[in-house]
């Protein structure tokens, strides 16, 4: 603000003679303009900040306590919510369990096990974020973390839908001819293993026959095997002695 006058009196040295103290008043007066000016800013800042401070507690004060029976409701309604999220969550896994724990399941449609396909891979990612955000059920949420959950589990629908259409459109298509057999003759041997029907033993070798096919071709999981199992073993019932008399 000073500095042009500073500038103008050392250009003009000359007049300090002639107008020395009228040049002085003038700054001094300027000087003090300046700050007067400043110091009326600041009040007017605070009394703003003031006002609006007001302004906000009168508000927070007028607002009207909503009754017992409208926020109980509302609580309500935010639980039937989170219900309807966490069993459309749970079907979604009860789908996916379908092809993880069926073997026959993943010969048919092999891609559903392979996290290498883009499609499945995508779908195991948001099925990572929808668990990581599932809360415990009756559990309280803002409106961000429900909003958020909502849309992790959507986004967990949607990818496994795309990745399901996919494997039922491509099937054994990324298999060779003779990779192709393979998974027939697997899926064959499969029907033998698991026919209550059939000899222990016939199972036995129909079950090691088809880890055999399938070996290199599919990764089976190790949960898949473990049920597999179950129903390739013949139930042996153990008899126990009689009581003595």
């Amino acid at each position: 603000m000073l500095e042009p006058v500073f500038h103008f009196i050392g250009q003009n040295w000359w007049l300090w003679f002639v107008f020395g103290g009228s040049i002085v008043g003038g700054v001094r007066a300027i000087g003090a303009w300046t700050e007067r000016s400043a110091k009326q800013r600041h009040k007017r800042r605070l009394e703003v900040i003031r006002a609006k401070a007001e302004a906000k507690a009168l508000t927070t004060a007028a607002a009207p306590a909503l009754p017992a029976g409208v926020v109980e409701a509302d609580e309500k309604t935010q639980r039937d919510r989170l219900a309807r999220l966490l069993d459309a969550h749970a079907d979604v896994t009860r789908r996916w369990l379908e092809y993880e724990l069926d073997v026959a399941k993943l010969i048919a449609f092999p891609t559903m096990s392979d996290g290498r396909e883009p499609l499945t891979a995508a779908f195991l990612r948001a099925k990572k974020a929808a668990d990581a955000l599932r809360p415990d059920a009756g559990a309280k949420l803002d409106q961000e973390a429900f909003t958020e959950y909502r849309d992790a589990v959507h986004d967990y629908e949607v990818a496994f839908d795309v990745a399901e259409q996919d494997a039922r459109r491509v099937r054994d298509s990324g298999f060779s001819d003779e990779e192709r057999k393979r998974l027939e003759r697997a899926q064959q041997l499969l029907q033998t293993a698991v026919d209550q029907s059939a000899t222990g033993a016939e199972r036995q070798l129909a079950y090691k026959r088809v880890r055999a096919e399938l070996d290199g071709l599919i990764a089976l999981p190790p949960e898949a095997v473990e049920v597999l199992e179950k129903k390739v073993a013949p139930q042996i019932e153990q008899r126990l002695p009689p009581e003595p008399a």
